[in-house]
């Protein structure tokens, strides 16, 4: 009796899927470099040079590229791809987590008060910042690129309702103005290419600095001097360990620049953070709202806790604004 013995045949794949496969393989490799790059230097705790911190501004958004590469080398087969693409991807998720502190102050509340901060475009949104100012009723109100005719509106409309405000006077984007309807002393403010003014408040007997930040954007050529300005914010926050104080305005910066987080570094907290809206885009509003990036922001120091964050869409300019309540504890 013969005993039939099974043979196993392997068929590799043919000759002519191999390059078609292999084609997938340079798309998922540049894409992966690409995204590698910025994602390093994020690890590194750098903005790096052109493209870099533009693209850091969007961090969340490299998502997008990172799952294309993968779905490439799933198509290639590149199991390489696949480990580089699944590592970037981690990394991603853990930098998206919230930057910063989260917890509230442990004192007695002393005061509560409202702030608004606007970028009206050159003042084109000065027409729909005004209503809006009128029905939320801020307290203290921050508005970077406020030309002449815008700070000449701001005053005709709410001279009675906000009598104290500092300003930098100037044309196009380098106007900016600060309104209060506590008591302010003028301060030097912060140079910059664009004002940058400040104040001390007198909020119910309680000292808080006052200081609008609108530094220079990171455009290609201009990175050293948005870092630089950056910086001046910095040293302005650090100069003013145990006294209140409330940052706001357009930083240019979202928490995946390293110069943003080193203003955050020096005890400041972001208020849409501790309100749980550190990823609600506020630029650009016009044109691409869904996918955009967190640039305005109110920074308030220990001494505050957040109660709310609402961003406001207003007609007219590429930024929505940011309207928080926030509370000044008394230090134990």
């Amino acid at each position: 009796m013969e005993t039939a013995t099974a043979e196993w045949t392997t068929y590799d794949d043919p000759p002519l899927r191999r390059p078609r496969r292999r084609r997938w393989s340079w798309p998922a490799a540049l894409l992966l470099a690409a995204v590698s790059v910025v994602v390093g230097c994020r690890a590194a705790g750098t903005d790096g040079r052109t493209p870099v911190p533009q693209l850091l501004a969007f961090l969340p958004w490299l998502l997008a590229p990172t799952g294309l590469a993968l779905l490439c080398a799933l198509l290639a087969r590149w199991r390489t791809g696949l480990v580089w693409g699944t590592a970037l991807l981690g990394l991603l998720a853990w930098f998206i987590e919230p930057y910063g502190r989260s917890g509230d102050p442990d004192g007695v509340a002393v005061a509560e008060f409202r702030v608004l901060t606007s970028n009206v475009e050159f003042g084109h949104g000065t027409g729909s910042l005004v209503p809006a100012i009128r029905r939320q009723r801020p307290d203290i109100v921050f508005v970077e690129e406020c030309e002449y005719t815008c700070q000449a509106t701001l005053e005709r409309e709410f001279g009675t309702d906000y009598p104290n405000r500092r300003a930098v006077a100037g044309s196009g984007s380098r106007g900016s103005v600060i309104l209060s309807r506590f008591p302010l002393r003028g301060t030097a403010g912060v140079p910059g290419t664009m004002g940058m003014p400040g104040a001390v408040a007198d909020v119910r007997g309680h000292t808080v600095r006052l200081q609008l930040a609108h530094p220079m954007p990171p455009l290609p050529r201009q990175v050293t001097l948005w870092k630089r300005e950056l910086g001046r914010l910095r040293d302005f926050a650090a100069a003013g360990p145990g006294t209140p104080t409330v940052l706001a305005g357009d930083f240019n910066a979202s928490q995946d620049h390293a110069a943003f987080r080193q203003l955050l570094d020096t005890g400041l907290s972001d208020a849409a953070r501790l309100t749980g809206h550190d990823r609600t885009p506020s630029w650009p509003a016009r044109t691409l709202p869904a996918i955009g990036t967190q640039i305005d922001h109110v920074l308030i120091s220990r001494d505050f806790s957040a109660n709310t964050a609402r961003f406001l869409d207003l007609a007219h300019t590429d930024h929505r604004a940011l309207l928080v309540d926030i509370t000044l504890h008394q230090r134990g």
